[in-house]
């Protein structure tokens, strides 16, 4: 038997295919650029699973494709962008999987927002506005300053703009009519506070908080993703205060079955809802859980695509496994990625550091301001995320990439 999945997020690949082969499974991967995942591939032996290339965004091609592989039992999507779609085909072929109508909800950031808003979870509501500066005015009536100015399909952090005055609220709606857009354009309130994920796996009313992840995100207008540790420690009423409130935001959503990866201002009056993606969290989150948790937790991923109750939710968790930081290193300039200075010094730091790269040498690189402009990644660990983000951020920063310009 086979699990199928469509496209994937770009860690993870090893993790999944054992454990399809746990579960007596094989896995095959669909998609349209297997160049994606070329640090999984390159490090993976070459029969631990299947590659179909395929143009993913062809609905049809896919079925084709899918209906090619031997013995499908399940579809397995871990990103944003093909969720719908994944859904949508395991319904048409009788597969287990989430309601395409729910899916579709959680893929519409301004429509949870208008939901959470109806049900009390959230203070403020979303504001559908025109990009462009005939959308200031309405900015100011409905939402105020500061504000957030988001792409409601949008993903990795792209096209999302925080206005703290009237001349930042301007050149952010300019910016935003220049980009082609994935949904609507939409504003909420800024929300004051530090950063988190709720790393979570939900099945029929329950849902469990695997744990805390923290976050950073660059100082400018325009929201980049910079570092992240886990498992956040947080005193024992204010972790079961989170479990609480991420049961009631994902149940509210529609959020019924498998992974989420729910992003959080923790407010003076607390936890306010970012977004909730309807997955493992992305960059290297899945193998930190994995490596914290002391166990493949991309079993419960398996479970979910064969429409059984993850183990996962009821397993005991160790607790006493090690905490890990890891930095996004990014290109300062868009050009042609050459290789990195200080890759050599890494050995020298403290807490295993490891490098994780997202690009190869000779790639371009044309958008530095959010996620796509990541060359690679620095892990480390320690006792707690605290001293795993400042063991990561020390070696982080002697990593620097070397770019030239395009010809």
């Amino acid at each position: 038997m086979t699990i199928a999945a469509l496209e994937s997020l770009s860690f993870g690949l090893g993790r999944m295919a054992e454990a399809a082969a746990g579960a007596g499974h094989r896995l095959s991967l669909l998609t349209r650029d297997r160049s994606v995942y070329r640090h999984e591939l390159a490090v993976l032996p070459p029969d631990a699973l299947d590659v179909v290339d395929v143009d993913t965004d062809d609905p049809g091609a896919v079925r084709r494709a899918l209906a090619a592989v031997p013995d499908l039992a399940g579809l397995i999507n871990t990103t944003d962008t093909w969720s719908v779609p994944a859904a949508e085909l395991a319904a048409a072929l009788g597969l287990p999987g989430a309601d395409p109508a729910s899916v579709r909800l959680l893929r519409d950031k301004r429509r949870v927002r208008e939901a959470l808003h109806a049900h009390g979870l959230s203070r403020g509501t979303a504001v559908s506005v025109p990009p462009g500066p005939e959308g200031a005015g309405e900015v100011l009536r409905a939402v105020g300053l500061p504000a957030v100015l988001k792409d409601s399909a949008g993903t990795s952090s792209r096209d999302v703009w925080i206005a703290h005055d009237e001349e930042a609220l301007h050149r952010a709606l300019a910016e935003a009519g220049e980009q082609r857009l994935a949904g609507g354009l939409f504003a909420e309130a800024f929300l004051a506070g530090p950063l988190y994920s709720a790393e979570t796996l939900s099945w029929d009313g329950t849902t469990r908080l695997l744990g805390v992840l923290s976050r950073q995100t660059s100082r400018a207008s325009v929201v980049r993703e910079e570092a992240a540790a886990f498992p956040v420690a947080l005193p024992s009423a204010e972790r079961a205060g989170i479990e609480a409130w991420v049961s009631r935001v994902l149940a509210v959503a529609g959020h019924e079955r498998g992974f989420a990866h729910v992003e959080f201002i923790l407010t003076a009056d607390g936890p306010e809802l970012v977004e909730i993606n309807r997955r493992i969290g992305g960059a290297l989150v899945g193998e930190v859980l994995c490596r914290t948790l002391r166990t493949n937790v991309y079993t419960a991923m398996v479970d979910e695509a064969l429409g059984r109750r993850p183990a996962l939710l009821d397993a005991p968790l160790d607790a006493e496994g090690p905490a890990y930081g890891f930095v996004l290193v990014y290109a300062e300039r868009p050009g042609v990625l050459k290789g990195w200075l200080g890759l050599d010094e890494l050995a020298a730091f403290p807490g295993a550091v490891e490098w994780f790269p997202v690009r190869v040498p000779g790639e371009s690189v044309t958008h530095v301001g959010d996620q796509r402009g990541c060359t690679g990644m620095v892990l480390a660990k320690g006792a707690t995320a605290e001293l795993a983000q400042h063991r990561a951020w020390s070696a982080a920063v002697r990593v620097r990439p070397v770019v030239a310009d395009a010809v």
